[in-house]
């Protein structure tokens, strides 16, 4: 019995920085693909489209800031039940507006220390290393 082949899906997440130096973390809304889960903001890439000018616009629909400068740090596979998810990060060095919950979920700030304790989503949890690296 073959499968099908895996959804391949591109994304990209920011990580912004609080001037405290915490990062924020979303909870992923009800509804959508692991649901619940904390992640690191963003979303997929579109046909055509640059990671970073979909970082930019995922970040301005879902939280409503627009990314001044921002820059690729590391990226990731992981291998959900029914996806292959390709996953980039993006550190977010300078944006502006407040971040909101457009997309109805729930936002954190969280200390470098508590991100390994955020029960975040299997995909972004080998990224924290990196992240944690290129800030201390």
């Amino acid at each position: 019995m073959s499968h099908a082949p895996k959804k391949a899906i591109h994304v990209v997440a920011g990580a912004l920085v609080s001037l405290q130096g915490q990062i924020l973390i979303a909870q992923r809304p009800i509804g959508k693909h692991m649901a619940g889960g904390w992640e690191f903001p963003g979303g997929k890439v579109d046909q055509g489209e640059t990671a970073l000018a979909a970082l930019r616009r995922e970040l301005l629909e879902e939280l409503g800031v627009e990314v001044t400068a921002a820059e690729y740090l590391v990226s990731c596979e992981h291998e959900y039940e029914d996806r292959h998810v390709h996953l980039e990060l993006w550190l977010v060095t300078e944006f502006t507006g407040t971040p909101q919950p457009l997309d109805h979920q729930a936002l954190r700030w969280a200390s470098v220390e508590e991100l390994n304790e955020s029960d975040l989503l299997p995909a972004d949890q080998p990224l924290i290393a990196a992240l944690v690296q290129r800030l201390v």
